[in-house]
């Protein structure tokens, strides 16, 4: 049985993934638009069941391990996308973070509310002190999202990475705790969360 954990915002539900979001997961991570700047080449029921059973037991800030978290609408449940958190292995002060959202659901500024959730989540409740994102080059949408959210663009590496049969360059952004305070972020439970991790 997995850890319940769950964030809020406005307009969306953040929980772990469950079994009954495998086809909606299958549907957006398997439009070629979708998996154009992903690892993936193409998405299969199959790698949705996969990515689903291998959270079970992932416990929030284990380092080494990804936290995906679905992400649902509040108004009625759909889910539209998924939300990464890459808790960090020998740094447990920083943390990575990803997201693919359904393009049905693009362009509302869901994925800023998830991010800045995410964000409220690893800042004030785990007091982490850096969040990273890295993007691939051409995955414009993806940089400005950063971008707006106050991260800082601190490196772009060209053509470092054969990435399906051809070179990709990519753009890593940055953001710290303090920044993010700056920025007229203090520290609240502004975001409910719950998170009740197993005993064992």
């Amino acid at each position: 049985m997995s850890a319940a954990f769950e964030l809020l915002s406005p307009r969306l539900h953040l929980r772990r993934l469950r079994p009954d979001d495998a086809a909606a997961i299958c549907a957006y991570r398997s439009l070629p638009d979708v998996a154009r700047y992903q690892s993936w080449e193409s998405f299969t029921p199959d790698d949705a069941a996969r990515l689903i059973a291998d959270q079970e037991r992932t416990a929030p800030d284990t380092p080494g391990t990804w936290l995906q978290l679905a992400l649902t609408t509040l108004a009625d449940g759909e889910t539209v996308g998924d939300c990464g958190i890459h808790f960090l292995a020998g740094d447990e002060r920083q943390v990575e973070l990803g997201i693919t959202l359904s393009p049905e659901y693009q362009g509302r500024g869901l994925a800023a509310e998830a991010v800045a959730s995410v964000l409220r989540y690893v800042f004030d409740s785990l007091g982490k002190h850096r969040v990273r994102a890295v993007t691939d080059a051409e995955n414009h949408a993806a940089a400005s999202l950063f971008r707006r959210l106050g991260f800082r663009q601190e490196a772009h590496f060209v053509e470092n990475v054969w990435y399906k049969g051809a070179w990709g360059s990519e753009v890593v952004f940055a953001l710290l705790q303090r920044d993010w305070r700056a920025a007229a972020h203090p520290a609240s439970p502004a975001t409910p969360v719950r998170s009740d991790l197993p005993a064992d």
